[in-house]
């Protein structure tokens, strides 16, 4: 299973999300230091487990799920997180 899938599978079985789109940017880091193929990652994620939540919370609870895969293979992780409420303002 790719790096990616696993990323899905870990958010989707904890967070429940409305939406979740996880982005390899990997490629845009090509030569730089832990520019592997798999290490470069941007996630946005829509789920009620953000109700009543602070921006750094979701962080910090987002990374705690992935924590066996910080580091190493995940060197850069991107976070966009939002209520259902604040992705449909976002969406316009």
């Amino acid at each position: 299973m790719s790096v990616q899938s696993t990323i899905e599978n870990k958010l989707n079985e904890a967070l429940k999300p409305a939406f979740l789109e996880v982005v390899n940017e990997s490629h845009q880091h090509a030569g730089h230091a832990h520019g592997s193929t798999d290490s470069h990652f941007k996630a946005v994620i829509v789920s009620s487990a953000f109700d009543g939540v602070g921006m750094v919370a979701r962080h910090q609870h987002v990374y705690k799920i992935l924590a066996e895969m910080m580091n190493n293979p995940i060197h850069a992780l991107v976070l966009k997180t939002y209520t259902a409420e604040e992705w449909q303002k976002q969406q316009g």
